[in-house]
């Protein structure tokens, strides 16, 4: 695409998304950091982990986006103990006049919500690896290939600790972001008490369509051109080294690091500061856009050791510190 083309669909394409930010305000009030990187997450064709309270509008968030998009379908998974593989993937059956057929599950959406995605236990939590990795799912002795886009929103609760489980590490790093949703303003809240569903029904609020299918992945094909140099490409790459050698970076906190990021870490830097720079309506990536995406990026992919957790150190401070003494070369 010629350098003007390319600008002029990076404009169009952030006007869109303006509108949908705009009908998803309508609803979701406090979080407008939350809503800019789920909309680069769906740009990117990623996966998303949400992470937050109970009551702070996780799931709500998913569906009011859901709703902004023509075409979409979207599903939910509620995650419980005693969910099976097949009620995700699906299941071969048998009947006596068709034979054996094949009844596909919920994972074959373009949305779909994994709403407490850490209340079921591993061997279920299997069943999403290939979903989230490959885009396909095989049932039986057949692979089917799942819809474009398919992106992933999970939620999960930091506060329980009794009837959830770990999620795998290879899971969670198949999660292109892990957002912590926190507390809106006393402003938006004093908002939220006149605007809410308990108040309100969700069709009350009057969210429009204002995006389709195709337009999604048009966008999804954009955001690959924009430009990084080897500068830039060079500084993502010492950003995801220091998370596995603190040391040569002077970074003292590194000491709580037991495990960095992979080489996958360093893709999805790559490619989500290039959303960032499309949502800022350039045609190149500068450093800025790599430091304001990385700890989504990065906070679920620094594994702490033993005394890391026990001093309850929080990942996003150990990115606050590779940013800090990592320097653009």
């Amino acid at each position: 695409m010629a350098p003007k083309d390319l600008h002029e669909a990076i404009v169009e394409h952030n006007r869109k998304l303006g509108e949908v930010k705009r009908e998803m305000k309508k609803v979701i009030l406090g979080q407008d950091k939350i809503i800019d990187v789920i909309l680069k997450c769906v740009i990117c064709n990623g996966h998303a982990l949400i992470e937050g309270i109970p009551g702070i509008a996780k799931t709500l968030l998913v569906v009011v986006l859901s709703e902004t998009i023509d075409g979409a379908e979207f599903q939910r998974i509620q995650f419980t103990p005693d969910l099976l593989p097949t009620d995700i993937t699906g299941v071969t059956a048998y009947d006596k006049d068709r034979g054996f057929y094949t009844v596909r599950g919920p994972i074959f959406a373009n949305i779909v919500i994994g709403d407490e995605i850490n209340r079921t236990p591993p061997k279920v939590q299997s069943a999403m690896l290939q979903a989230m990795q490959e885009r396909e799912v095989t049932i039986g002795k057949e692979t089917f290939p799942l819809p474009r886009p398919f992106i992933v929103l999970a939620t999960q609760d930091p506060l329980e600790k009794r009837g959830v489980y770990p999620l795998p590490e290879a899971q969670v790093d198949r999660f292109f972001f892990k957002l912590n949703m926190t507390y809106p303003s006393k402003s938006d809240e004093k908002e939220i008490i006149e605007r809410n569903l308990q108040v309100k029904k969700l069709e009350e609020f009057n969210v429009k369509r204002v995006i389709n299918i195709d337009t999604i992945l048009d966008m999804q094909k954009v955001v690959k051109q924009i430009y990084v140099s080897e500068e830039i490409k060079k500084y993502i790459v010492h950003i995801v080294n220091a998370t596995r050698r603190p040391d040569d970076y002077g970074i003292k906190e590194g000491k709580f690091i037991q495990w960095g990021g992979s080489p996958r870490a360093s893709i999805n830097l790559s490619l989500a500061a290039r959303a960032t720079a499309l949502m800022n309506n350039r045609s190149f990536v500068i450093p800025e856009d790599v430091r304001a995406i990385s700890h989504d990026v990065l906070r679920h992919r620094v594994i702490l050791n033993y005394e890391g957790k026990a001093k309850g150190v929080n990942t996003d401070q150990i990115v606050d510190a590779i940013i800090d003494k990592v320097p653009v070369i």
